[in-house]
């Protein structure tokens, strides 16, 4: 039989709306079912105006991120029984405006998202312009960064930052994970440009380490060691002590460079 489970949801609706509320709904819940599907029984069949954003159901999008029982996180790949048994509170996720109900306006953290250029920056224009082959990167040069690439962009980490919460210029987790990200890929040459905002007043420099950011993190990117991370090469590059990238081996054309065929795999890595 299934458990009836109190849904206390936030409500805001600003064209009628105050201030945000919370409104209860009793919602049978079965096992297996997640917070995203008990949403969706409130909207089909206790109140149709109920407003959330979602996608893909599986984890991937980031679109569904909210805060259930004080913890951000997605509600498309969390199941109601294990994180309630009577009462489980739904609201979007802080640090954020709310556009309506459960939905966070994130045009900010996109925005500072943008400034960090998350992009390859080449110094080479005429390379860009016109690519004379693919360069090539060893399995440990992919390591240094593939775990930051994990970023599927759901504003937890924002949500769940203590310093973000009292500074809203704070860059913030998410973009800063992402400049790390292309400062340690061996083809960029754009870390001079993103210092200067990571490294201002906003930057990595106002991150505490509280670390919330990598523990509600779903995909497992650890934002706050991109931050470390961040911080060291900041101090190295001011003090002139950082060493240059070794350039990537340049493949032009098919067959030509070192075979790729030929590269031993790096151990697999927990992230």
């Amino acid at each position: 039989m299934p458990a009836e489970i109190n849904f206390h949801v936030t409500r805001y609706n600003p064209e009628c709306d105050q201030a945000p509320y919370v409104k209860t709904y009793r919602v049978p819940v079965r096992e297996g079912m997640t917070v995203l599907d008990g949403l969706h029984y409130i909207k089909d069949n206790l109140d149709s105006s109920l407003a959330w954003r979602y996608s893909c159901r599986m984890g991937v999008c980031g679109s569904c991120g909210m805060l259930l029982n004080g913890r951000a996180t997605l509600a498309c790949n969390t199941q109601i029984l294990h994180i309630a048994t009577t009462d489980l509170t739904v609201g979007p996720l802080p640090n954020f405006d709310i556009i309506r109900d459960l939905v966070p306006d994130l045009l900010t953290m996109f925005e500072k998202h943008v400034a960090v250029k998350p992009y390859i920056v080449r110094a080479d224009e005429a390379e860009l312009d016109d690519p004379a082959g693919e360069f090539y990167q060893s399995p440990e040069e992919l390591g240094a960064y593939l775990q930051f690439t994990y970023c599927i962009k759901c504003g937890c980490c924002m949500a769940a930052c203590p310093t973000l919460a009292t500074d809203a210029r704070y860059s913030g987790p998410m973009p800063l994970a992402a400049a790390q990200r292309y400062n340690a890929d061996t083809r960029d040459d754009g870390r001079r440009a993103r210092n200067q905002l990571t490294g201002s007043s906003h930057g990595a420099f106002r991150c505490h380490y509280a670390g919330e950011c990598s523990r509600v993190c779903p995909k497992g990117v650890d934002p706050a060691k991109a931050i470390q991370y961040l911080k060291r090469q900041l101090v190295l590059d001011y003090l002139h002590l950082a060493r240059r990238k070794k350039p990537c081996a340049k493949m032009h054309g098919p067959g030509q460079g070192k075979p790729l065929a030929n590269i031993t795999p790096a151990p697999a890595k927990t992230v």
